[in-house]
């Protein structure tokens, strides 16, 4: 019986993996861009981020449940946590002045659907 269940949650486990690896995060000097092959591609320019927010849903752990999301007056990106990208977006976008870590520590306690403001440009 244990068996069993080790290997659902395993299973499981894969399942996220697979869905956050199928996001491409691409990374340069002038913008962030998402590709999936079920989306349509997103991309934002550093310098046109005017607010960062965590979004999170209820939909975990079969689907990514926690996004890292940079918005612009006209264009914008979603990253699911887990993706590849997402740390090195993350630790860019953290040492943003005045950067919300308290709202960080309480998006990643929270598993109801929720966001939570991180910065806002001034």
């Amino acid at each position: 019986m244990m068996g069993f269940f080790k290997n659902f949650f395993k299973i499981g486990k894969d399942i996220v993996k697979t869905l956050e690896d199928n996001f491409l995060v691409t990374i340069t000097d002038e913008l962030v861009k998402v590709e999936h092959p079920e989306r349509k591609t997103e991309q934002i320019y550093w310098k046109n981020i005017e607010q960062i927010k965590f979004i999170n849903t209820d939909e975990g752990p079969f689907l990514p449940d926690v996004w890292l999301t940079l918005l612009g007056k006209e264009e914008g990106c979603l990253i699911p946590h887990g993706a590849k990208g997402y740390d090195e977006v993350y630790e860019i976008v953290s040492k943003y002045q005045g950067f919300n870590f308290e709202n960080v520590i309480a998006s990643m306690s929270c598993s109801d659907n929720a966001e939570f403001d991180l910065w806002k440009r001034k």
